[in-house]
């Protein structure tokens, strides 16, 4: 049994605590919402409150949190992770962000003899227990965190040093915004054309056509339903990440040109308002254009 603590107790880190305490581990969990405590509660997690109690509780920490500022904040800030220490051995980022900010985190935490890894998901919060891990470590922490992210995570990757992981995410996160984005396109299109866009849906979902991914379905039904509310993934978190990976590629010499667009489009909905929606949504900010 290891001793975990999750700091980030959203959707994300609420899917991996339940798997956590399934397999066995212990469990603390932090986070500034109100309704922490009660969701922990629920779920036969203990509730700390605050990053010292949780770290003086935790072996390994788990970090789901929004992006860099946060990152940077829990991690190294002056009531941080490093600074409270208590009895943490690896603290694994299971957040997106760029491989600057690990690096930094990384080289901060071996100089107090704590492990780094940054190791975001890729897969959906139903999809615990199936996860994709694209992992950059520190030496020797991978050995230390792997029996816990194994409970959530059906494959772990080891890319090489701090920051790999991160990368791979954002990669997959530029993917990620162009489905979303085309998708809202296409609806947006049938809808003015007098096709309504959840017959579009099923037409499509309904044949054998290399278009059909499990994003599109996922999208499709959302629209389908024209349920944006409660996101599985928000504009927001879209937006950044996309912003995120345009920045990395910049610095890798690439023009990103359906990069920037697809960016572009994302800020139009925030602009109007859907930013806390989910991504589905786009399709609406692109036909009130």
């Amino acid at each position: 049994m290891t001793r975990v603590g999750i700091i980030g107790f959203g959707i994300m880190g609420q899917a991996a605590g339940e798997k956590l305490l399934a397999a066995g581990h212990g469990l603390s969990v932090t986070d500034p919402s109100p309704n922490t405590p009660e969701k922990a509660k629920a779920i036969g997690a203990e509730f700390a409150g605050s990053i010292t109690e949780l770290a003086d509780r935790s072996e390994v920490v788990l970090l789901f949190l929004p992006g860099p500022e946060q990152i940077r904040s829990v991690v190294s800030g002056a009531r941080g992770l490093l600074v409270q220490k208590g009895k943490i051995q690896v603290i694994v980022d299971h957040s997106t962000a760029d491989p600057e900010t690990a690096q930094d985190m990384a080289e901060l935490s071996e100089v107090q003899e704590v492990g780094w890894i940054d190791a975001p998901v890729l897969g959906r919060p139903s999809a615990a227990g199936s996860w994709a891990l694209p992992c950059g470590a520190t030496s020797g922490a991978l050995d230390i965190a792997l029996p816990v992210l194994e409970t959530y995570a059906r494959a772990v990757f080891d890319m090489g040093g701090p920051g790999k992981g991160h990368a791979v995410k954002l990669l997959n996160q530029m993917m990620f915004g162009a489905i979303n984005a085309m998708t809202a396109e296409m609806m947006a299109t049938s809808e003015k054309l007098g096709l309504p866009p959840s017959k579009l849906y099923e037409i499509i979902t309904s044949s054998q056509a290399g278009t059909v991914s499990n994003l599109f379905r996922e999208l499709g039904q959302r629209i389908q339903r024209d349920d944006y509310d409660n996101p599985t993934f928000s504009v927001k978190l879209l937006e950044k990440d996309i912003r995120l990976g345009l920045e990395m590629a910049r610095k890798a010499d690439i023009k990103p040109k359906l990069g920037t667009i697809v960016a572009r489009m994302n800020e139009d909905a925030i602009e109007q308002g859907y930013g806390d929606q989910d991504t589905s949504v786009l399709w609406k900010a692109v036909g009130r254009e």
